[in-house]
């Protein structure tokens, strides 16, 4: 039966010459693909993609999936990464493998494994103006001439701190191998449900990554006038904030659902990703 695929692609000769092979082989079967170059522009009419779409192949690295997820939005479309970048922790296969995937995929069907998501309520003086959903992390970082900010953080109407520190990184459990790691903080299992806040070069040694329940409220704020600092969600989008802001981050009711194939094993990637040694006995 002929589907409807999504293909989003990576800003470099050697994807776009693999998916333009790929376009072709998907053709002649008889489906349609709808490709998505770069990032979605708000307002276009491709800035979202079609809700009749069977999967979305993504080829590139985690930069370009995370755009694929924000091509896709809350709609319950299963994507699957085919692995073009350097670390790739999103990515399920390999470019090499890209065809015996998609053959098993278009043929027998999938399995998905769901991915939490956050929302960020970003508030200006009291009133809402905007929300951002991230599947990795929201992190709030000072520019590189700007004192410490002073980061107000509230967890379901309790004062947690004021995490006096370069930044604060909110993220989700997919998201605890991205950014968060590179600032200290630990791995979490996609399949806990849990969030994870993250100082950026905290100025008191005490201020450790926390991990909090998904179902937490998470309130932020910057407690005193600091110039320079900037809200980034996923790494795609970038707002500049000021003590008039409040951020209000939860859990998203729409999880992400990622494509997985028969065998893979999360482990197994996140050793080959992080090059850890030791094998099986």
């Amino acid at each position: 039966m002929a589907k409807k695929i999504g293909l989003v692609v990576k800003s470099d000769s050697n994807a776009r010459r693999t998916a333009a092979d790929f376009t072709r082989w998907l053709e002649r079967r008889g489906h349609e693909v709808i490709v998505q170059s770069g990032p979605p522009i708000p307002g276009r009419q491709d800035s979202k993609a079609p809700a009749d779409l069977y999967c979305v192949f993504v080829l590139g690295g985690d930069g370009t999936f995370l755009s694929a997820v924000r091509w896709i939005g809350d709609q319950p479309i299963a994507v699957m990464g085919i692995k073009f970048g350097e670390v790739g922790f999103l990515a399920e296969t390999l470019e090499a493998h890209i065809y015996k995937a998609a053959e098993r995929i278009l043929d027998h069907g999938f399995e998905t494994f769901p991915r939490m998501r956050l929302t960020v309520d970003i508030h200006a003086n009291g009133d809402f103006i905007k929300r951002e959903t991230v599947l990795n992390d929201m992190v709030i970082n000072k520019g590189a001439l700007a004192r410490l900010a002073q980061i107000e953080t509230y967890i379901d109407g309790y004062h947690l701190t004021d995490f006096r520190a370069d930044g604060l990184i909110v993220a989700t459990p997919t998201g605890s191998t991205a950014y968060s790691l590179a600032a200290g903080g630990p791995i979490i299992n996609p399949s806990v449900p849990a969030i994870l806040l993250t100082p950026i070069c905290p100025f008191t040694l005490t201020n450790r990554p926390l991990i909090v329940p998904e179902t937490a409220t998470i309130k932020i704020g910057l407690a005193r006038e600091t110039s320079d600092i900037m809200l980034t969600c996923d790494g795609q989008v970038g707002i500049p904030i000021d003590q008039s802001n409040t951020l209000v981050v939860r859990k998203s009711p729409h999880d992400l659902h990622m494509i997985r194939l028969p065998g893979q094993n999360y482990y197994e990637i996140l050793k080959t990703r992080l090059h850890w040694s030791g094998g099986r006995s």
